[in-house]
């Protein structure tokens, strides 16, 4: 991972167009070719990001010696994510290594679980393929197969946010890499799931689910009920 701190401007070029003007901004370069810009603030979000894959062209000051250097961060979509930089201030990489993962809480761990057993709750014939298919950014909760033979990653959460969209988003542009498996679909399962995530869900073409837990669990039953 490589950290920058630098005093830049960043425009977003495509399908909308985004301007922050120059501050002091962290520019985090991730190795699995993410690029995000981060202030000091706004809790865990970037201010603007390139998501993998994408190429950063690193080019030399513009004729009109605004920036001492100008990246040009851009994805096969044709997007672009122009960083001007006036001035760093810091610049260093670190190997972090292979991360095991997120340890999912019981409830999650619970519902990867259940829903592995009732696959059919994703859909009429659904099939499993695998639990826990590993990637090399980490593990993908389930791999299915549909229907019609696609292969769709399953991303669960008991409470679906936007960081949840993001890492489904990682692993189905890396499972799309693999000819054996693509095309593959993602579907976004939780409990809850936030409009924003939700949003940003249904964009990328993601589907998503809410669960009933306690229905998976099997134990929402009319047996004894008065009413």
């Amino acid at each position: 991972m490589r950290l920058v701190i630098a005093r830049c401007q960043v425009d977003y070029v495509g399908r909308l167009t985004a301007h922050l003007p120059i501050a002091r901004r962290l520019l985090m370069l991730k190795a699995d070719g993410s690029v995000l810009v981060h202030s000091d603030g706004g809790s865990y979000k970037p201010l603007n990001w390139m998501s993998p894959p994408c190429w950063l062209d690193e080019r030399e000051p513009d004729a009109a010696g605004q920036f001492k250097a100008l990246w040009v961060v851009s994805n096969k979509a044709g997007e672009e994510l122009r960083i001007g930089i006036e001035e760093i201030e810091h610049d260093s990489s670190h190997e972090l290594g292979v991360d095991p993962g997120l340890v999912k809480d019981g409830v999650e761990a619970h519902l990867q679980e259940l829903l592995a057993e009732h696959v059919e709750t994703l859909g009429a014939g659904f099939s499993l393929i695998r639990r826990e298919y590993m990637t090399a950014i980490g593990p993908v909760d389930l791999l299915c197969r549909d229907a019609d033979g696609r292969t769709v990653a399953v991303e669960i959460k008991r409470r679906g946010e936007i960081d949840g969209v993001e890492q489904l988003t990682r692993y189905l542009e890396l499972l799309n890499r693999d000819p054996l498996l693509s095309p593959v679909a993602g579907v976004f399962a939780a409990q809850q799931i936030k409009p924003q995530a939700r949003t940003l869900a249904e964009d990328r073409g993601i589907r998503c689910l809410t669960l009933d837990y306690n229905a998976l669990r099997g134990t929402e039953s009319n047996e004894f009920r008065l009413f």
